[in-house]
């Protein structure tokens, strides 16, 4: 079957723009003589070393597994904190400013407490993930249900919806898309202090084996190697969620292009 003009563009200007800027990042580095910074080749013979030796493959499970813990808890309480304070205006009028306080303080400025709770562990790092991700997306949440229109609630009340029924039913598909975008928002953030938390509070994941690469013999190879993995699999979570936007129950949210 013939690709489309649009399905061409998708796969092709992306390609364009990879080579491109390997192009300039192997032209920058034989223009500058530089002995230090790798060349793509130099990174992708690190990066084999290190899949033949099991690490990067190590890490990169013990990064993902953090963000699952993290980002699963984060979902469970920020979805039910978010639906409460969308579902009751006088409980978001309590916990709100809490709320908004709370969220501009970065992840990383609660290291310290994190540390004196958990220990230098992956405790400590799936509490820092768990607040990068929360916060965020109770706010979503609680935007997603207040915009919800109040006809859809009063028919499914006028239909006989048990309160389950109604939430199930009405409220939860009429807020999907909305939630989707938190999702992604909080999905995205949580990835970020991952590799941020695995330099500061334990010793394995990607994070760690950027600043080991560095600090062991300055391997700037394996930092950039790591730097394009975490890039990678961030690109491949995002995508996942995306393609949640094409189930039916949510795809009548989306603007078809």
């Amino acid at each position: 079957m013939a690709l489309t003009r649009r399905q061409l563009e998708t796969f092709l200007l992306p390609l364009g723009t990879l080579v491109l800027l390997l192009v300039f990042w192997i032209g920058a580095v034989r223009w500058t003589g530089t002995r230090i910074f790798p060349t793509p080749q130099e990174v992708l013979e690190g990066a084999v070393g290190m899949v033949r030796s099991g690490q990067l493959l190590r890490y990169a499970v013990d990064s993902l597994l953090r963000v699952g813990m993290g980002f699963g808890l984060a979902v469970l309480v920020g979805l039910g904190l978010g639906m409460v304070m969308g579902l009751y205006p006088a409980v978001a009028t309590g916990l709100g400013p809490v709320v908004q306080f709370l969220r501009p303080i970065s992840p990383l400025a609660w290291v310290p407490i994190a540390i004196l709770f958990f220990g230098v562990g992956d405790g400590a790092a799936v509490s820092l993930i768990f607040l990068a991700a929360c916060l965020p997306l109770a706010l979503h949440t609680t935007g997603a249900v207040a915009v919800v229109p109040a006809i859809y609630l009063n028919a499914g009340r006028n239909f006989g919806l048990s309160p389950p029924q109604l939430f199930f039913r009405v409220l939860l598909p009429a807020a999907l898309p909305q939630l989707l975008v938190g999702l992604r928002v909080s999905l995205w953030a949580a990835w970020q202090v991952v590799v941020a938390a695995e330099m500061i509070a334990v010793d394995s994941g990607l994070g760690y084996m950027i600043v080991d690469a560095r600090n062991a013999g300055k391997r700037y190879d394996l930092v950039v190697a790591g730097m394009i993995l975490i890039g990678s699999i961030g690109l491949l979570l995002d995508m996942g969620i995306r393609r949640m936007e094409s189930l039916r129950q949510v795809r009548w949210g989306f603007r078809e292009e």
